[in-house]
């Protein structure tokens, strides 16, 4: 046994004194620079890449055996040696362990690349400069790459001599990178600068960290760097994971991926971060498939504009994609947010190369999309403080790179429900709907009396850029093409309800057409039709409405700002046709031109009965009384008036009203813009109300003016009263001579208290007017 150790540890000697002697031979007579040639000459043969050494080439024999070669240059076939090379480093070193050499293995121990340059380029068909170079390279034989990537567990190889290769590298190391793509097809510069990436144990069995770090830059012109101009996108990116390779299989799969950016674009001062985790990704590149498994992409937006400080948004996912069949399954999402945010959903991608098309899932739980349109920036400015504040909706979702479809809506608005569909262009340029809702209080959601600045993309940006104070959008209409049907339960609209409304719009070219409006009111019916021609920057607005047996009581009292009762009852009617031009509220009314006409069935003043007293009056001037019954309120038996507008002032001269005992005509006009009102009114009285005011023909022929005038915001008691001046020019030639002094006195007896209710309808003073006037009628 002893003799056993002897030989051995002999042996080890003898073979440590050759090795000593090798490397002692090795360092003193071999010169590593008599290598470049055949290197310069290898790298030609199988790349067609023109190497140039610059730097000494050196070896290391202990603790490893190792190589390096400092600042080599590579040129591709076409380039000349004035040019920038292709690919260019100033140092590289590779090295093998000493050990695994004594059992036939080659283990990598190290490899460092520093300050490597690369120069790609893609001219404007698209080529690369790179790809001929991988032309070349994947001529060689597979078998060849297979066996020197093989483990030594495989056994040696023939072919390889009596080494086999471990892919089992302890360190790798790229330090200080430079990559250029000059892209002249989209005229676009990126650069990715200060690259490092360092890796430890890395081989094809079992998963390694991996950790990289680089900044990335982008021009949006050539020769920005020769103009020296600041990059348009500026990205530091860091990447930590652990990396599992399959070679046999072309699969790579990142393990616990974290990556994280920090990006600006152009001379913004506030960057925009975003980070991606996974806990597998995974890359088949033969089939060229990607898969996501516990996908987590979170950002932090910030935009001094519209809010302070970051947004948070996260979104989690799972992917599965197949580059091949131009598919892909987005899984799982789920984006949270504040304000109370949180989408669900799922995605199904085809076509995903050439026209890619999606349809899936959404849902959103209930949250507050007022400060999201803030941030989006659109500042509104509704009714409501409230509105918007509870938002929900859940819809299968289909469509592709042009338009969104939500076939199947179920959409929450605070306290309304609507169901249906809805599709709409991303551009803004197209707008269908057809819904169904249960309530809607749209003056929640009209605008206030200032409209903040609006700033937004897309959809948005059309469709609230708009000046202060407009009242459609002008931008978005001008190149839409509408299609919406509506129909809604309850809708409340400038104070007043409309039941069972119904709409239809169709608008193409900037024309959009009211085609049909119908809508229970206030127990009658509401219908119209009109359009909007949006094609220049002035709005041209047409509207034909018919209203047909509308009680006027509830109407009155739904328009008065003051909770009073009606003073009239009967049901309305209405039809005509009105334009106008603008998109303010101010210039609509000025714009304002049309006709109308208007009737007023089964009429009455309430509470007071005109024909009653001016009967009274007429008895007790001739000593009588009245026999009939009298109701409570006047009884209108006709009411008509044609109403002419123009530039927003209402005008009308055959207003008739037909009472008992008494026929009304007048004229007058209304100036929307300011809502003042003149009217003059003629009563005469008719033998038609009772035997015991039995009129004479003479009285007949007596008008009765009164003269109504003010403000609609006045108080109703100011704006009526007799026109004393017109009532005496009428009368006192008729009266004169068959009246005397005695009129004087008996007036004031007879009238008695028959004047006093007049007071209180057409203001105080007016029945003593009255008394004046007719008893000046007899002087």
């Amino acid at each position: 046994m002893k003799q056993l150790l002897r030989i051995l540890l002999a042996a080890v000697g003898i073979l440590a004194i050759v090795a000593v002697a090798a490397v002692v031979y090795v360092t003193t007579f071999l010169d590593p620079e008599d290598f470049k040639p055949r290197l310069t000459a290898v790298v030609e043969e199988q790349t067609g890449l023109n190497l140039a050494l610059e730097g000494p080439i050196t070896w290391s024999f202990y603790p490893r055996i190792g190589v390096s070669v400092e600042k080599a240059r590579a040129w591709l076939p076409e380039q000349t040696e004035e040019s920038a090379a292709f690919a260019a480093i100033d140092r590289a070193e590779v090295s093998v362990a000493f050990g695994p050499l004594l059992r036939g293995e080659i283990a990598v121990d190290g490899l460092t690349l520093d300050g490597m340059r690369l120069n790609l380029e893609r001219d404007d068909q698209g080529e690369g400069n790179w790809e001929p170079l991988l032309e070349r390279l994947s001529e060689h034989n597979e078998s060849a790459a297979e066996t020197v990537l093989a483990p030594a567990s495989a056994g040696p190889n023939a072919d390889a001599g009596s080494l086999a290769v471990v892919l089992s590298i302890a360190s790798v190391e790229v330090k200080n990178a430079d990559i250029r793509f000059r892209d002249a097809q989209t005229q676009a510069l990126w650069r990715m600068q200060q690259l490092n990436i360092s890796g430890s144990n890395v081989n094809p069995l079992r998963a390694f960290p991996l950790k990289a770090m680089f900044t990335l830059t982008k021009h949006n012109r050539l020769d920005a760097e020769v103009l020296e101009r600041a990059p348009d996108l500026t990205s530091d990116i860091n990447l930590e994971t652990r990396v599992r390779l399959g070679l046999a299989d072309k699969l790579f799969a990142l393990e616990n991926m974290a990556l994280t950016t920090r990006t600006t674009k152009g001379t913004e001062s506030e960057p925009q971060q975003l980070s991606l985790k996974a806990a597998e990704l995974v890359a088949r590149m033969g089939e060229q498939q990607l898969t996501i498994k516990e996908g987590l992409l979170e950002t932090g937006l910030r935009n001094a504009d519209n809010w302070q400080g970051s947004l948070a948004l996260a979104l989690a996912f799972g992917l599965e994609s197949d580059w091949q069949a131009q598919t892909a399954q987005l899984k799982d999402l789920q984006l949270t947010g504040p304000d109370g945010l949180k989408v669900s959903g799922h995605l199904n991608i085809e076509q995903l190369r050439d026209a890619p098309r999606y349809r899936g899932q959404l849902t959103a739980a209930p949250f507050t999309l007022r400060p999201w349109l803030a941030r989006a920036g659109v500042t509104l400015t509704t009714a409501g403080e409230a509105a918007l504040s509870d938002v929900a909706m859940t819809s299968p979702i289909e469509g592709d790179a042009e338009q969104l479809s939500l076939p199947s809506l179920s959409l929450v608005v605070d306290d309304s429900t609507f169901t249906g569909e809805l599709t709409a262009a991303l551009n803004g340029s197209r707008l269908a709907f057809d819904l169904a809702g249960d309530q809607l209080d749209l003056d929640r959601y009209l605008p206030g009396e200032a409209t903040a600045k609006q700033a937004s993309r897309g959809l948005l940006r059309k469709a609230f850029a708009q000046e202060n104070n407009t009242l459609v959008p002008q931008s978005l209409l001008s190149g839409l093409a509408l299609e919406g049907d509506l129909s809604v339960d309850t809708l409340i609209f400038a104070g007043l309800t409309f039941n069972n409304p119904r709409l239809q719009l169709r608008g193409d070219d900037g024309v959009h057409r009211l085609t049909a409006f119908e809508s229970g009111f206030y127990e009658g019916e509401l219908s119209a039709t009109g359009q909007v021609d949006a094609t220049d920057s002035i709005l041209e607005w047409a509207l034909s409405p018919t209203i047909n047996n509308v009680q006027v009581a509830p109407l009155i009292e739904a328009i008065s700002e003051k909770e009073e009762a009606s003073p009239l009852r009967g049901r309305f009617n209405l039809n005509g046709d009105v334009t106008s031009q603008g998109n303010t509220r101010e210039a609509l009314i000025g714009n304002l031109n049309g006709a109308l006409n208007a009737r007023l069935n089964e009429g009455a003043i309430l509470n007071t009965n005109i024909s009653k007293q001016m009967c009274e009056l007429v008895a007790q001037l001739e000593g009588q009384g009245t026999l009939r019954d009298w109701h409570t309120d006047t009884r209108f038996e006709r009411f008509d008036a044609t109403f002419q507008i123009s530039n927003g002032l209402v005008e009308s001269d055959d207003l008739l009203i037909t009472l008992p005992g008494i026929d009304v005509s007048g004229e007058g006009e209304l100036d929307l813009a300011g809502l003042n009102f003149d009217t003059r009114a003629n009563a005469r009285l008719v033998d038609t109300a009772d035997a015991a005011c039995e009129v004479n023909p003479r009285l007949e022929q007596l008008p009765l003016p009164v003269r109504c005038e003010g403000n609609l915001g006045d108080e109703r008691t100011e704006w009526c009263r007799f026109d004393r001046e017109m009532f005496q020019t009428a009368v006192v030639d008729l009266l004169r001579n068959e009246t005397g002094d005695r009129v004087n006195e008996e007036l004031e007896e007879r009238l008695g208290d028959s004047l006093d209710e007049l007071d209180e309808r057409l203001g105080e003073g007016a029945a003593q007017e009255l008394r004046d006037g007719l008893r000046s009628l007899f002087n």
